[in-house]
């Protein structure tokens, strides 16, 4: 490997045992129970043999999370690491952290490596957020007096000098996250990986990562990895990007081209106007269900979108916060409910729906993205619902008048602009 290649990825491959259950009758005899059980045990007692943990389940398949991955990255470079959920991008992180092994393939890295996979990841909740500095720096490798060296450093980036000898436990995910990334991002590792844990603090420190990241690589010339499903955020900070999808590798190159290869994955599923929460969060305030109407939606009519919320308690700050994205460009349009006279502050509990219209003739035609995020502002985010509802507005068959034209012309938007004009003199 050359000086310059401080990872290099060649044939990557995990491989895991999924475990299924059959299906089960409303009876079930007692020989079927004991031959079963006396099946699983034989082949619990085998597989420990081997040396291999139990996969509970009567058929057993094998699932390939990575499939002959292989890549470079060169010393300071920001490299992109993007895909669907499922797509082998957190696994692939635990790999280059030396995590878990993998099946096949080899990973060879030049150069000392701190990880941020999760929030709060080797913090203990007892210990206070002085205490827990050193044991993570400690926990990636640091000496003491580096610690030492850095701590003022940490905690003014980290924002949490008034806390600074509380329990964690005691901390909310903002300020779990703030102090995660601070460590990591002080205790000068030669690669930072950093997965999506990012979304987790308000917008303005998400943008002083991204700031600090860049000064990482490109004023101190180390390497950053950066796994996220903010495309802006990928955008703006990584230089090149791998794209995955079910575990393989389907572009590696300049960031352009691959946030299109992605867009065009993503828009050949089906467009999806309408999202509920299944699983809403237990919070003072969060986002129930999305929907889009007037699918298939023309150039020429209005956008609305409704949106159901429950108020669980009234919090200070609360806010909804929508982000719209075009191709998986960065943000194209972001507004949030501080614009609506009835702020989302001042609801008491209960069950609300709001409609938010978006004028006939603003968006250009193509398919568009809708992050939603809820939380308190310039604080904590409760709830990100990334890209929940995707639309797609045509012309739908309309003549070249100059009204289809302005949909045609170059830029993003096509917002029809107010023109005033008087004669001055006229003609000779």
């Amino acid at each position: 490997m050359t000086d310059d290649v401080v990872i290099r990825a060649e044939g990557l491959g995990k491989k895991y045992a999924v475990g299924h259950m059959a299906e089960r009758g409303r009876y079930l005899a007692l020989r079927d129970v004991l031959t079963r059980g006396a099946h699983n045990l034989w082949r619990k007692a085998a597989e420990m043999t081997r040396g291999r943990g139990f996969v509970a389940g009567d058929t057993i398949e094998e699932f390939w999370a990575l499939r002959d991955v292989s890549f470079e990255v060169r010393r300071g470079e920001v490299l992109g690491i993007i895909g669907r959920n499922g797509a082998g991008k957190s696994t692939l992180l635990k790999i280059l952290s030396r995590i878990t092994e993998p099946t096949e393939g080899r990973v060879t890295i030049n150069g000392q490596v701190a990880s941020l996979l999760e929030v709060g990841t080797g913090f203990h909740p007892e210990l206070t957020g002085r205490e827990n500095i050193y044991l993570n720096g400690a926990i990636l490798g640091m000496t003491h007096a580096e610690i030492r060296r850095k701590f003022d450093e940490i905690v003014s980036f980290a924002e949490i000098e008034k806390f600074l000898d509380t329990p964690v436990k005691r901390y909310s995910s903002g300020m779990y996250v703030r102090l995660a990334f601070a460590v990591a991002a002080h205790l000068e590792p030669e690669i930072l990986i950093v997965d999506e844990v990012l979304s987790v603090g308000d917008f303005s420190f998400q943008r002083k990562c991204l700031g600090k990241m860049e000064q990482v690589s490109r004023g101190e010339g180390r390497t950053v990895l950066f796994v996220s499903h903010q495309l802006d955020a990928v955008s703006t900070l990584c230089s090149r990007c791998v794209l995955l999808d079910q575990g393989i590798v389907l572009a590696c190159g300049e960031t352009g081209t691959v946030l299109k290869a992605y867009t065009g994955l993503s828009q050949t599923a089906s467009v999806r106007t309408e999202f509920v929460d299944s699983n809403p969060p237990n919070v003072p305030a969060y986002v129930k269900s999305v929907r889009v109407g007037g699918a298939p939606i023309e150039f020429h009519s209005d956008i609305a979108i409704m949106v159901q919320y429950i108020v669980q308690e009234q919090v200070t700050g609360a806010v909804i916060n929508f982000e719209l994205m075009k191709d998986g460009r960065p943000i194209l349009l972001s507004f949030d409910t501080d614009e609506n006279p009835e702020r989302l502050e001042s609801r008491g509990p209960g069950c609300y729906v709001a409609e938010i219209r978006i004028p006939a003739r603003l968006l250009k035609p193509g398919m568009y993205a809708l992050t939603i995020n809820t939380g308190r502002a310039n604080s904590d985010v409760w709830q990100r619902l990334e890209t929940c509802v995707q639309f797609d507005i045509d012309l739908l068959g309309r003549d070249s008048s100059h009204l289809s034209y302005a949909a045609k012309r170059p830029g993003l938007i096509a917002s029809p602009l107010e023109w005033k004009t008087s004669l001055i003199a006229g003609t000779a």
